[in-house]
């Protein structure tokens, strides 16, 4: 029983030796910035100061300094999958945004309504003030007045101007 103990210990050492050769020898990274682990050499495009390991011995300070920070950039590069939240919320953004389009297009539609409103109303007493029919007004007593010749020119120009805003 003796011997089978032992003769197990020493197979469990000398698979544990050779197994600490399999190990990669080789980590460097590569033009992601992603750590890529060989046991053979990296290739020659690699610079050397992206090699943080080689045959067994490990390079000091700055490559390892450089690798953590292009980890970190890599990182930070990468978005992670929006959440649910942060769709809903997106999907809201765009709800609002819809929303104030269509009422500033219907306020713009109102608008042109009025306006076309005012035009055909300019036009029509225009019409009116060139037929040279008598045009009546009241004055502040209540009373009617009709429009003299000179206060009817004026009427004519200044309905002419509003027709030319409308065009």
């Amino acid at each position: 029983m003796r011997s089978t103990g032992l003769a197990g210990l020493a197979v469990a050492l000398v698979l544990s030796i050779g197994s600490s050769s399999a190990l990669a020898q080789y980590i460097w990274l590569d033009s992601k910035g992603v750590k890529q682990y060989s046991d053979m050499p990296p290739p020659p495009s690699v610079p050397t100061g992206k090699i943080l390991k080689s045959l067994g011995k490990a390079l000091s300070g700055a490559p390892e300094k450089a690798a953590e920070e292009t980890e970190k950039d890599s990182e930070m590069t990468k978005k992670a999958p929006p959440t649910l939240a942060d769709q809903n919320a997106d999907f809201q953004k765009r709800r609002m945004a819809q929303a104030e389009k269509d009422k500033e297009a219907e306020q713009k539609a109102k608008q042109a309504a009025d306006a076309k409103k005012n035009c055909e109303r300019a036009s029509a007493y225009n019409r009116a003030l060139e037929s040279g029919q008598r045009v009546v007004r009241t004055d502040q007593a209540g009373e009617r007045v009709f429009l003299s010749d000179e206060e009817r020119e004026q009427e004519i120009r200044e309905s002419r101007r509003a027709l030319n805003q409308c065009k």
